[in-house]
């Protein structure tokens, strides 16, 4: 299981104008080849008038699974580009589409890479590129004479406390890297001497963009 891959954060898209075709860049996060499939029939089937509706997935841990379409374009133009464009990104378990309305100006085969590229770039972008990273959610129980002390550390050391919740003790919720988890542990120990008691809530992916949580 990985425990960081890069990836997009949600569906995006965004369109561009070359030489009077019009090119729109779909791109969305997967969990599954079915999903990519699925997508992609969903934007077929919104662009049924347009030219060419290509196409480009990877999915998998080591992005085992890769597929494209040129959609008609000329062999290698199109689809293939577009798959570079998420290779060159090291992106995992995404689905790009680029539709294509024809403006009447041939492009020649290295526009239509060019093109093609572009196409996928803005479609990327406007999902987000972001880094999946495998989080544990653990809960502490520190006195409130160390909450200062604590925070600071933890701060200055650049763990994210997603909450403080107040009762008889100070708990703060800690998302850590998951294997980073014992070093928060043995932290913790250390600057409270043992006075706190911790436990595991939960464990997924978050998406983190320049060392921040994406919502």
């Amino acid at each position: 299981m990985l425990t960081k891959y890069r990836t997009i954060h949600s569906f995006g898209s965004d369109e561009i104008i070359i030489n009077k075709s019009r090119f729109i860049g779909y791109a969305k996060p997967i969990i599954s080849e079915d999903e990519a499939i699925a997508f992609i029939q969903e934007i077929k089937s919104k662009h049924k008038d347009a030219t060419h509706n290509v196409y480009a997935y990877v999915f998998g841990e080591s992005n085992n699974i890769q597929r494209y379409s040129d959609d008609g374009e000329p062999s290698g133009t199109a689809g293939i580009p577009v798959l570079e464009v998420i290779k060159k990104e090291d992106l995992r378990n995404v689905v790009v589409v680029v539709t294509r309305y024809f403006g009447g100006i041939k492009l020649g085969a290295g526009g239509l890479v060019r093109a093609y590229t572009k196409g996928a770039k803005i479609g990327l972008e406007a999902g987000l590129i972001v880094d999946k990273v495998l989080y544990k959610k653990m809960k502490f129980r520190i006195d409130y004479t160390l909450y200062g002390k604590v925070e600071n550390e933890l701060l200055r050391l650049e763990y994210i406390i997603s909450d403080v919740i107040y009762d008889d003790a100070v708990n703060l919720i800690i998302l850590c890297e998951t294997e980073n988890t014992a070093n928060l542990i043995n932290l913790l120990t250390e600057l409270t001497s043992s006075r706190m008691t911790y436990e595991e809530i939960d464990e997924g992916y978050y998406s983190v963009k320049d060392n921040n949580i994406v919502k």
